[in-house]
């Protein structure tokens, strides 16, 4: 298990790998449709941006969570997308300001939490090292969708392990998302690694499994490409089911990709 200090080392170099690519795009680039409906690349950054601002509050002042949630209901499940929009309307030079600044914020305060805390969010309670993971597999999922809308070639890492192992550990999480009862049994799963090793999750001998390229898991869980696009086999009726609602990010249930999209 990677510490603390290694996830956020990664998350800045995922962040910093999307950064590269819109750092020089041109304003009609910022305003290119993105594979999530009505979602810009304007969108994306403003939403990483909103989210890393979020993220700062449930670290370095909890106790104005209460307050998130509340708005947050009041507003009801719009909430996401009148963010973004509103992010959207800040220039593309101080929206990337703002999104560089908040996500080096969060990374110091993160660092800073005392180990042991568990800090507040939209789903369950994290500890610094998990809601740094669930930071870095949102900035890789949104990066996929401006990656997608340059129709840019995207090398995978080995910092995919993060959100690999982060997929597997919300398997429950999905299961409850859609009124399921969770499997009672762990599945074994195994996954080709960008380097060609293999990352492998649960048990050896559970009877349930899925295998298949780390990258396509990893696509699935943040619903970026519907499983019938990948690679991955499922071994198992509830393997099976799992793919079809995947979902390693909190909210309701998402609406993911449509088979073929990306043929």
């Amino acid at each position: 298990m990677a510490d603390l200090g290694v996830i956020l080392g990664d998350l800045a170099a995922e962040s910093q790998a999307i950064d590269d690519v819109v750092a020089g795009l041109p304003a009609e680039g910022w305003a290119r449709p993105t594979p999530a409906k009505g979602w810009t690349v304007a969108h994306q950054i403003a939403h990483l941006a909103w989210t890393d601002s979020k993220a700062l509050i449930a670290a370095a002042r909890p106790e104005e969570w209460q307050a998130e949630v509340e708005h947050l209901l009041s507003v009801g499940e719009s909430y996401v997308d009148l963010a973004a929009e509103e992010g959207t309307a800040t220039p593309p030079e101080e929206l990337l300001a703002q999104w560089r600044a908040g996500r080096t914020a969060l990374s110091e305060a993160l660092a800073a939490v005392p180990a042991g805390q568990k800090l507040p969010w939209y789903g369950p309670p994290m500890s610094a090292a998990s809601m740094a993971t669930a930071r870095m597999m949102e900035t890789w999922a949104h990066g996929q969708d401006v990656f997608d809308a340059l129709g840019l070639a995207r090398q995978p890492t080995g910092r995919l392990w993060h959100i690999a192992r982060f997929g597997t550990r919300t398997r429950d999480f999905a299961f409850k998302l859609n009124s399921l009862a969770p499997p009672p049994e762990e599945f074994r799963v195994e996954l080709a690694s960008p380097d060609g090793t293999t990352w492998a999750f649960g048990p050896e001998d559970a009877e349930q499994r899925l295998t298949g390229s780390a990258v396509d898991f990893c696509l699935v869980i943040t619903q970026r490409r519907h499983p019938a696009d990948t690679d991955l086999v499922a071994t198992g009726a509830d393997v099976e089911e799992w793919l079809t609602i995947a979902q390693a990010f909190a909210g309701p249930p998402g609406e993911g990709r449509k088979p073929g999209q990306f043929a």
